[in-house]
């Protein structure tokens, strides 16, 4: 399992790399117009499992003999429901605006969506099942055979057509890959589409589409509204920042599941969600500072692959990447306020919560998107990244009845100023490599936690001896 879990975490910066060498080979052009199909398509994609993937996983969990009885009806329900959507997503796109050979790539790219949605649907069996080793391999499998192919590419050139063609053989094979593995577990499966079974079905996944629906457009509308609003070139400058801003963010995605189930654990006990809120400010919060840090004084840096930018483009980009990370540094903070409220029977109030952002995040970007371009997209994701933070506060305190820690966000706070201090100091005192000032700055952020208290001497040995 570990080895499992060294691959998935090695593969998403891999990936990054590998993506940001794809956007500098096709160009600015290319990637924004390809990014804007590829929103449209995925958010649509997730959309068009209306829920049913989540709720086979709990309804499988908790009982096995779901499976016999509803898969006859899912599968083929899934297989329809994939069709339909194909549909709504070529007509929403030729209502965008997109006609001939880019239509042509947006079916293209929804097709290998909606399969690798699909593929998502049969692992949530392996997971309901705990066969967790066995899906997190196939996950692996579709990201390396990914990568593989993309860099098989690079000899002959890669073209947006050929990307295309290479994402849709890669989803393609872990797709049938995992459909005869489900086969030799599972046996053949009889399909019999029952009306009454799918209408339960799809009765109870209905609410759970509406929020994926809202998150999707939440976290994506901006990179469509830009290419469609703007320019391509706008999109992709604004993907190649939110790369890294995603790619950073699945530290947070990885660390607030744990948060979550013991947040759950102590359901009915306020003290003790107040101290695994404590604890989990620190955990969550810390590396984050450091990474923002980082970004918001050598954030060029990563864009070294772009070679065939002008130094206009790459400093767009840059300074989207240092908007952006502001946004990654606020969500560093508050994220987990918004795992207590979800771990503790307040989906909704977030829900509503996150819809209100979106709704400001689209007004924003017709306002500022015009003038700004790719800058205001990044802009709006950091106004939205307070809203929905403040609003996250505002839930904990008026419905939980766990105290905000303020002396830690304070502290938290602290340590940031100081390292930004310092890294600015190294900035204009000396002249060096950004490796090793990079290498000192961390050395000094160990210094200021503990000089700040966030980290104490106690608590190390405590943690030691256990």
């Amino acid at each position: 399992m570990s080895l499992v879990v060294l691959l998935n975490l090695l593969v998403k910066p891999g990936w990054v790399v590998v993506e940001n060498l794809v956007q500098d080979r096709l160009g600015h052009h290319a990637f924004g117009t390809f990014t804007a199909l590829f929103t449209l398509a995925s958010v649509m994609a997730a959309v068009s499992d209306l829920g049913t993937t989540q709720l086979t996983t709990k309804r499988v969990a908790a009982n096995p003999a779901f499976l016999t009885e509803y898969f006859p009806t899912l599968v083929p329900l899934k297989g329809g429901l994939s069709v339909l959507f194909l549909g709504v997503v070529v007509a929403m796109g030729w209502v965008l605006g997109y006609r001939g050979h880019t239509l042509t790539l947006l079916a293209l790219i929804e097709i290998g969506m909606l399969l690798a949605q699909y593929t998502l649907f049969l692992r949530g069996v392996l997971q309901a099942h705990q066969r967790f080793n066995t899906d997190a391999l196939l996950s692996v499998l579709e990201k390396f055979l990914l990568l593989g192919l993309v860099l098989g590419l690079i000899p002959i050139g890669i073209t947006l057509n050929n990307y295309v063609a290479a994402r849709s053989v890669a989803i393609g094979f872990t797709f049938v890959v995992l459909y005869g593995l489900m086969r030799r577990l599972y046996g053949q499966v009889k399909l019999k589409l029952r009306w009454e079974h799918a209408r339960t079905v799809l009765q109870a996944s209905l609410p759970l589409a509406l929020i994926t629906l809202v998150y999707g457009l939440n976290e994506r509308i901006d990179m469509l509204m830009l290419e469609r609003m703007v320019s391509a070139r706008e999109a992709s400058y604004y993907a190649a920042a939110y790369r890294w801003g995603d790619t950073v963010m699945m530290y947070l995605w990885t660390i607030l599941p744990l948060f979550f189930a013991k947040f759950a654990y102590v359901f009915d006990k306020p003290d003790e969600q107040r101290d695994v809120l404590w604890f989990g400010q620190r955990v969550v919060t810390v590396p984050m500072l450091l990474v923002c840090a980082f970004v918001l004084f050598r954030g060029e840096v990563l864009f070294w692959q772009f070679t065939h930018s002008t130094a206009s483009e790459v400093a767009r980009m840059v300074l989207c990447l240092k908007i952006l990370f502001a946004s990654v540094l606020i969500h560093a903070f508050f994220a987990i306020y918004s795992t207590l409220l979800t771990s503790t029977n307040h989906e909704r109030a977030v829900s509503w919560l996150v819809v209100a952002s979106t709704v400001l995040n689209v007004v924003l970007n017709v306002l500022l998107m015009p003038t700004l371009g790719a800058v205001a997209g990044a802009i709006n994701t950091l106004v939205c990244a307070v809203f929905v933070s403040v609003g996250y506060l505002w839930l904990v305190q008026k419905r939980t009845g766990v105290p905000v820690p303020w002396g830690w966000i304070t502290r938290l706070g602290l340590a940031f100023g100081l390292l930004c201090a310092v890294w600015y100091g190294l900035q204009t005192g000396l002249a060096l490599h950004w490796l090793l000032e990079s290498v000192v700055a961390s050395v000094a952020f160990v210094g200021i936690l503990f000089l700040t208290s966030v980290v104490r001497i106690s608590e190390l040995r405590k943690l030691l001896q256990k």
